[in-house]
């Protein structure tokens, strides 16, 4: 596979200058800078995000799944090509395309089926992973260990798109203004039936909508309704869905999220908290008097030091 379109990228862009979350709309950069060089890559105190944050190429190891999805890192990443028949990657100045081979051929196949299922060109897929996944500068906590991928909920153009365009579209918001329900001008059947065969990936653990998204779903799927066990309501993903699939057979080192209850989720009590009008319009946080502290390597397994310091793999 040539890796020179993502080589030329850099790491570094508008979505590692701030430490706020990175939505699924947020711009990228066309003309990404590279980081400047660590005075003190050794710094006991260094959060993991500044190292991790500057490896451009995976690591010369066989695949490795180390952690969990939320404190962890991975050897022998594998990148979704940027263009398929059926997918787009958005945001090339991220470089965060990279995950499990496992999660790779999930979303080639899964593009495939939304194709067919829903009648949609392809899909649009937002970020995964580093290339050594480990901590981000911005936009997730999980997305550490190559087994997370976002998918926005709008539906891939019937062309090729545009360098500047994948810096720069938005994906569209899928909820109403007053946070209640989903936008019925822009949510259509076809939304449904992209995440449910999500959800149906027998290797899919959860996915992470918003609250209002998972109501709809509760309230539109017909037949087998087993899979809306899966999907989780979340702060965010208005613009996007999260897919988390399970540790990869015989990842040793991987840990895996507690299998979710197989209760639909879908009844008024179980989504209540997400409605409560302090979770929809949240008063603004007060200003730390010391921001928080960054995950240093300490905090990391030890075996992610040995992913860190491995030589690059060949582009």
């Amino acid at each position: 596979m040539n890796l020179r379109p993502i080589l030329t990228l850099l790491l570094a862009s508008a979505a590692i200058v701030s430490a706020t979350i990175a939505l699924a709309q947020d711009k990228g950069s066309v003309d990404p800078k590279p980081l400047p060089p660590l005075a003190n890559p050794n710094d006991p105190k260094l959060g993991a995000k500044e190292l991790f944050g500057r490896k451009i190429l995976p690591a010369a190891m066989p695949t490795r799944v180390v952690g969990f999805y939320a404190h962890g890192c991975i050897a022998g990443a594998q990148a979704l090509p940027i263009n398929g028949e059926t997918w787009q990657v958005m945001r090339l100045s991220r470089n965060r395309n990279w995950a499990h081979p496992d999660m790779v051929a999930l979303l080639e196949r899964l593009s495939a089926k939304v194709h067919k299922d829903a009648g949609w060109p392809g899909i649009l897929v937002g970020d995964m992973s580093q290339p050594r996944g480990g901590p981000m500068f911005t936009g997730h906590a999980s997305h550490q260990v190559g087994l997370d991928a976002d998918i926005w909920l709008t539906p891939m153009p019937n062309r090729q798109l545009s360098r500047n365009e994948r810096e720069e579209m938005s994906a569209v918001m899928m909820v109403r203004p007053d946070r209640l329900d989903i936008d019925p001008a822009v949510w259509t059947p076809n939304h449904l039936t992209v995440i449910r065969d999500a959800a149906q990936e027998p290797s899919v653990q959860r996915i992470f909508v918003n609250a209002a998204i998972k109501k709809a779903l509760c309230r539109e799927a017909k037949g087998d309704r087993s899979w809306l066990s899966k999907i989780r309501p979340m702060y965010g993903h208005d613009y996007h869905f999260h897919v988390r699939i399970k540790c990869p057979a015989g990842a040793t080192e991987c840990e895996n999220q507690p299998p979710p209850s197989e209760e639909e989720g879908c009844n008024a009590s179980d989504l209540a908290y997400w409605f409560q009008d302090s979770i929809i319009h949240p008063k603004p946080e007060p200003e730390p008097s010391t921001p928080p502290h960054a995950m240093t390597m300490a905090a990391l397994p030890a075996a992610c030091r040995q992913v860190l310091a491995a030589p690059d793999a060949k582009p």
